[in-house]
Order: C-alpha cells, then sequence, then structure tokens
C-alpha cells in the first residue's frame, strides 16, 4: 500500500483552464435554435392567483410560447419523506402564490431580453391574503394558514426526552433565545439549465447541479421517460454550497417545455432571481436551557428548535442533524430537544454548508460562554472540563449520535496557543483599563460536526497507452476533485498525474453517482477509487507474474512505475506493456477478465466526525458599534491529509462564509414577507477587504472507517467560525453587561447592545 501521496502538496489540475478563461459553464453550452426563457414570478408573498392574461404578451416580438401550470399537467413535488399532509409544490403555482418570487408561468422566446419583456407584459390578477413572516407568527394564535386543508402550519415534529428532566444535579441553569437566522447562498454562478430533445426522443441536459443522478432521476420520472433516455451533465459548476442539490422546479418546466415544443430550451437564473429563488439556508428559533455544577461540568441541555421552512417543506431532515449534533464537543450525560418546522411566506429553505450542523454548534458555544460568565470561568476552561476525552472513543453521546474517533482537547490546546490567548486576554484588560472607545473581543469555539453519507461509485482504467481513466460519482463545483482522485490512483499505480483523467458529472459517461454533499467527496468517492486503484494493482501484478512465470510474491513496482520481479529491473513491465498483454485472454492466468480495469461503490460502516476549535478576534467601537475582525485562528481535524493545499483551500472558504454569516449577511422580509435584501447592493457579502488574516492549522486523527482515514473538511470551517466571532463581539462588551446579541452583529445591532445594557446605561 502505497502512503507517500498522503500529505503532499499537489497543484490543483483544474487551475489553469479558468485562469485562462476555459471553463465551461451551462450558459457557454452552445444549441442551435435555443429558446430562451423567463419566468413570470409572484410579486406577493400570500395570494390567491384569480387570472393570468398573457393575450398581449404573447403577440409580442420573439414569443414562442407562455405556458402556465395547466399547460405542463405536471405532477407536484412531495414534500421531505418524513412530512405527511397535504404540503407539497406546484411546479407552476396555480390557485396560490406562497412566496414573493414563486413562478406562475414561463415565457419562451428567441433571446433573453424577448423572453424578459413578454414576461413583464403578463397579467396577473391576485387577491392578497394575510402573510406569515418567521416561524414564531406561524404557529401563534390565529396565524393565517399557507395550506388551509392542513389545518396548521405545522408541517413536521419530534422530540427526544422531552419530558424528562436532563437538567436535575444542577446547581446553576442558563437560559436565552437564540435566533439562527436566514441566509443566502449566493454561488458566483447562479442557477442554469439547457434541456436539448435528441431526434430519437432522448433528452440531453446540462445543468448546473450537485448531483447529476438526481436530476435526471426526477427529470425522467417527471416527463414519463426511463432513466437511460435522458442523460444529464454538469459542466463547470460555478459553486453550489447545498444550494443546488434542489431539483428546482424550473428544471422540470425547461424540460417539459422542450419536449412539447421540440427545441432546445435555455434556463439562467438573474442575480435578483436567485436572491429569492434559489432556497436560503438556517433559519431556526431556539429556546436553550443548559444545567451544570459549580465547578462548571455540565449535567443536562434542554433545546427548543423552531424551524422556519419556507413556502414549502422541502428540507425538513435539517432540522433533525441539528438534534443530532446537539451535544458538540462535550460529555453531556442528559439532552432533552423538541424540534417543530414549520411554513411561512417566504423562498424554501435547503441546505447551506454545514446543513443543520452549523445551528448546533452556533447554539452550544454561546450557551457554554454564558455559563462560564455565570460562573466566573474562563470560556476556555468551562470547555477543557467538559471535553470528550481522547480515550473514550468510540463514544455515543445523550441523543444516540457516535462518534468514531477525537483529540478535542489537543485541537483547543492548539488554537489557544497559535492565537497567544493569554497575551489577547492581558490586552483585553488594559484595553477596559484604560476605558478605550476600540475594546477587543476573544470569541471560543470547538466544534464536532458529521460527514460521510451513502456510498460512492469509483472506476479505474489503464488503457494500452499508459494513461489512466478514473470514473467517480461525485460532482465537484469546486474543491479540486479531479486533482485529489488523480493524485490517489497516480500514487497507487505509479503512472504520473498528467497521464490520468478524471470523468466525473455525466450520467451517459458515469454508472452511477450520489454527488457531491455533506463533506463526502474524498472519503467516500475517494476510497472507492482507492480501492479501484488497488483492485488494478493487484491484477496488474497477477499479469507481470504470469508472464514471467514467477510467483506473484516476486513482483514489485520498481521506483520507474514499472511492474516486475524483485530486484532485477530488467525483468518488469510498463503499464502500457502490461495493459496490451490483457487485451488477449490467451496471456492472462485462467480465471482473470481481460482488461486492467476495476470498480465498485464504497460504504462506510458509519458517518466520520470532524471536528476543530477556533478562536476569533475583533475589535468593537463603543461609539459606532462597528465591527472588525482582526485575526482569526482555525485548528481543524479531517482525519488523514490527501492534499494540505487543498485543505486549506476548503478552510478559507468555510471560514469566510461563517465570518459573513456572524457580522454581514441576512436575508430580511418586511411585515408582508417582501424581501428587503434581494440584490446584492442590500445583501451584504464581505470581500477580501472585510475579511482578517486567517491562521490555520491541522491535527490529525485518522478516521478507522475508510481506507483513507480520511473525513470531510468542506463544510468545518463555516461550522467553527461563526459562533468564535459571535462570542468575540459579545466577549468585548462583556463588562458592560451585555450577554448576548444575535447574529449577524450589525453595527446597529451592537450599538443598540452597548447602550440597552446596564453597565453602559449607568
Amino acid at each position: 500500500m502505497s502512503t507517500s501521496i498522503f500529505g503532499s502538496v499537489v497543484l490543483r489540475t483544474e487551475d489553469p483552464r479558468f485562469i485562462r478563461g476555459r471553463g465551461r459553464y451551462t450558459d457557454n453550452v452552445v444549441a442551435e435554435g435555443a429558446l430562451d426563457t423567463s419566468f413570470v414570478r409572484s410579486m406577493m408573498a400570500h395570494a390567491r392567483v384569480l387570472s393570468v392574461d398573457v393575450s398581449e404578451a404573447s403577440q409580442m416580438p420573439g414569443v414562442a410560447a407562455i405556458l402556465a401550470a395547466a399547460d405542463l399537467d405536471l405532477a407536484p413535488q412531495p414534500p421531505s419523506g418524513s412530512v405527511s399532509g397535504p404540503f407539497e409544490r406546484q411546479v407552476l403555482a396555480q390557485d396560490r402564490v406562497r412566496f414573493v418570487g414563486e413562478a406562475i408561468a414561463v415565457v419562451l422566446a428567441e433571446s433573453p431580453g424577448q423572453a424578459q419583456d413578454a414576461a413583464e407584459g403578463v397579467q396577473v390578477e391576485y387577491e392578497p391574503l394575510p402573510a406569515v413572516v418567521g416561524s414564531e407568527a406561524a404557529l401563534a394564535d390565529g396565524a393565517p394558514l399557507l395550506f388551509p386543508e392542513a389545518g396548521s402550519n405545522l408541517a413536521d415534529g419530534f422530540d427526544t426526552e422531552w419530558e424528562a428532566d436532563v437538567l436535575t444535579g444542577a446547581d446553576v441553569v442558563v437560559r436565552a433565545h437564540f435566533e439562527n437566522h436566514r441566509v443566502a447562498p449566493v454561488p458566483m454562478e447562479t442557477n442554469a439549465i439547457l434541456v436539448v430533445p435528441e431526434d430519437d426522443g432522448r433528452l440531453t441536459v446540462w445543468v448546473s447541479t450537485q448531483a447529476p443522478f438526481d436530476i435526471r432521476s426526477d427529470l425522467a420520472e417527471w416527463l414519463g421517460l426511463s432513466k437511460d433516455r435522458v442523460r444529464v451533465i454538469a459542466p463547470d459548476v460555478g459553486g453550489g454550497f447545498g444550494a443546488k442539490l434542489a431539483v428546482y422546479p424550473e428544471y422540470l418546466v425547461c424540460a417539459a417545455a422542450a419536449v412539447r415544443l421540440g427545441r432546445p430550451v435555455r434556463w439562467k437564473e438573474t442575480r435578483s432571481e436567485s436572491m429569492v429563488n434559489m432556497t436560503h439556508g438556517r433559519g431556526q428559533v431556539q429556546e436553550v436551557e443548559l444545567g451544570a455544577r459549580r465547578d462548571g461540568t455540565v449535567v443536562g441541555l434542554r433545546v427548543d428548535i423552531l424551524a422556519d421552512m419556507g413556502a414549502y417543506p422541502m428540507a425538513t431532515y435539517l432540522p433533525p442533524t441539528t438534534q443530532m449534533m446537539l451535544s458538540g464537543a462535550y460529555r453531556i450525560p442528559r439532552i432533552a430537544c423538541r424540534v417543530r418546522s414549520v411554513v411561512t411566506n417566504a423562498t424554501p429553505i435547503g441546505p447551506y454548508r454545514g446543513a443543520g450542523r452549523p445551528e448546533a454548534t452556533a447554539l452550544l458555544e454561546r450557551s457554554m460562554n454564558l455559563l462560564a460568565l455565570e460562573l466566573g470561568l474562563d470560556p476556555a476552561e468551562i470547555r477543557r472540563r467538559n471535553l470528550i476525552p481522547p480515550d473514550a472513543f468510540p463514544h455515543a453521546t445523550a441523543v444516540g449520535t457516535t462518534y468514531d474517533v477525537g483529540d478535542y482537547g489537543r485541537a483547543l490546546d492548539g488554537a489557544l496557543r497559535l492565537s497567544g490567548y493569554e497575551r489577547l486576554r492581558e490586552e483585553q484588560a488594559a484595553r477596559r483599563g484604560r476605558g478605550d472607545r476600540i475594546q477587543l473581543g476573544i470569541g471560543l469555539s470547538t466544534y464536532v460536526e458529521i460527514t460521510g453519507f451513502a456510498r460512492e461509485f469509483g472506476s479505474v482504467e489503464v488503457h494500452v497507452d499508459g494513461s489512466v481513466t478514473v470514473l467517480t460519482g461525485i460532482s465537484p463545483h469546486g474543491q479540486g476533485h479531479e486533482t485529489s482522485l488523480a493524485q490517489i490512483a497516480s500514487g497507487v499505480l505509479g503512472i504520473p498525474m498528467d497521464r490520468v483523467r478524471v470523468v466525473h458529472s455525466d450520467t451517459g459517461l458515469v454508472p452511477s453517482g450520489e454527488g457531491t454533499y455533506g463533506s463526502r467527496s474524498l472519503q467516500i468517492g475517494g476510497s472507492a477509487v482507492w480501492n479501484a486503484s488497488q483492485a488494478v494493482m493487484e491484477k496488474g501484478a497477477l499479469v507481470a507474474a504470469h508472464l514471467l512465470e514467477v510467483g506473484k510474491e516476486d513482483i514489485v513496482q520498481h521506483e520507474d512505475g514499472r511492474i516486475g520481479v524483485a530486484g532485477a529491473p530488467d525483468r518488469a513491465f510498463t503499464w502500457s506493456e502490461l495493459a496490451a498483454a490483457a487485451t488477449e485472454p490467451i496471456r492472462l492466468p485462467n480465471g482473470l477478465d481481460p482488461g486492467l480495469s476495476a470498480s465498485g461503490r464504497f460504504k462506510q460502516r458509519g458517518s466520520t466526525f470532524p471536528f476543530g476549535a477556533h478562536v476569533a478576534v475583533v475589535e468593537v467601537d463603543l461609539e459606532t458599534g462597528g465591527v472588525r475582525p482582526v485575526r482569526h485562528v482555525a485548528v481543524d481535524d479531517c482525519g488523514r491529509i490527501l492534499n494540505p493545499m487543498l485543505v486549506e483551500g476548503q478552510i478559507h472558504g468555510g471560514l469566510a462564509q461563517g465570518i459573513a454569516q456572524a457580522l454581514y449577511e441576512s436575508v430580511e422580509f418586511d411585515e408582508l414577507g417582501t424581501p428587503l435584501t434581494s440584490n446584492l447592493a442590500s445583501y451584504l457579502i464581505p470581500s477580501a477587504a472585510e475579511l482578517p488574516g486567517f491562521a490555520c492549522s491541522q491535527t490529525e486523527t485518522p478516521t478507522p472507517l475508510n481506507p483513507l482515514g480520511a473525513k470531510g473538511i468542506g463544510e468545518a470551517a463555516t461550522v467553527g467560525s461563526a459562533p468564535a466571532v459571535q462570542n468575540a463581539v459579545v466577549d468585548a462588551l462583556s463588562h458592560l453587561g451585555v450577554r448576548h446579541i444575535d447574529m449577524p452583529c450589525s453595527p446597529e445591532r451592537v450599538w443598540r447592545a452597548i447602550w440597552g445594557a446596564s453597565g453602559r446605561a449607568g
């Protein structure tokens, strides 16, 4: 088994084409005669649709067709599997609209401008209905019902140990109300799809997605086609962050329209459309009680979660993930939890980087800081006293989640050391003593998250020219998968990376795949490729032994990559020679199939649990409430590291999004459900200038659950960073009596907290 590939910095093989402007995105695909689409979208958050008049718009230049729900007769999209009741979503709204931006009809025209002009000419008559804004309003007495036939806005719910007194034995209990607000994913490339009907009745579909096989399955089902008659290709994808896992209604409409009209159909989402139509993330209101003894030992946790699902409960699997991770990195002997998922008149919620895990970490890390404040302990000390020790793994938490392996104390100690924690506390004390206008805040976060879901396909084949083709079911959108999978095959087989081609994201070329989500790609997809590479190596050794008439145990790989007899470099074959021999059955040992290839699907025995510790340093202006992030230290553990450069890139991206949620980003609505943040002028995304310097380090605790020893890293930094920054902002003001500020910690919120605190007001 080759181990030299692990820990090697290999530059991304994908980058040259992007740097040279040669990336190929869905909107770059040329299809002769393609119609452009523009969707007629609701301008109201909640209303009955009385009529849709297309008479004038249909006569406008270039318009080929205008289609509404009745024209397409597509089955509705069902809610999440755990939801019962009439919460399905019409592919095009017919009788009622439930959020601003919901599609009512589609215009197909010869150019994007003509389609948009005609869409603006479609007349929709509404009967306004009262809107439900926010999850707490959804369950209030007399709340308007989004689905009257359901009798409630409660779409799903469950509880664990809710009736138990989990706080028994606590000397002190801290109670808090937290809001983990809505955020928009905002990928650089918005949603896009191109559907091309072929002459033989098949469909070829290019789409910006994280899961091509899911798109294929749903399109085939909705259109009544067999899966082999739908080919889905995800070309270069400009970011997804979980939001491109969804099968959007617009995909189904475009496919149905292409079949109906017999012409290619293209949709590319505008940025303003994307802000109200692409699924949002987070959206939880949390009531928390954390009980502990006087020495800081936690005895129990009680959490009530109210989850906003938006207009359609398509992602009720997210709050259970929060529940699974409520223990965090701590020994918490008893945990009670209640989860309720409700519908509101807002954009539907979907997975967003971290998908349920950041919400758990945020509530737990804020609660630990409140407990430290209550007991007069340093935030680092309260954590250290409660961390799960290294010898306790595998560790079953009070909510039934079993962690694989970890050394949480080492990560915390590393983060404290790297940040110069003691010196920071000294500087903070000095600023407070002087009464400085600019105060220093130091925030901590220790986290653990869950990764590694489902099984994945991988195959490896050596060709007669000595090159290698890797097929994988994972589907990259910026992570560097072409590099990492080529690195694995190259390292095992001893074939240069520039001779390895990685094929992905095409249901016509790859037999199956689950896609990319949940930080699963290397540990699941990479393990499938590792196993296939090992199998090819084994087969190559058998062929070489047979041709050289020696035992397989005498076969080794020489330093130059050839396969042959140990100690006899003149008796060895190149991979090209072995592949050529393997095409001739007469030259193979009995029972060995022709060709040097292997394939299979890998599935872990369980999930893996990356972890880490973050220290955020911020400055807060007491006069304006302005927050300036100064430095962020992240010590993360994703198991065995294949390529440190790829790991650091994922950490940097995760830190940026976590810090952005803590300080800047927030989806806002007015009392009528009208979005107030529907463009990038009103929805605040930080540039590099607003972000601090990052100091990153890693520990390595390999998991025993896959042959690589790898865990996920794509979402870890987002999970750990946001609560660290939030804790830092509150910490800067704690001497004034400020106990909590909800994210995002905007200047206005911070200013109000300062002037509302007893220490400042007095």
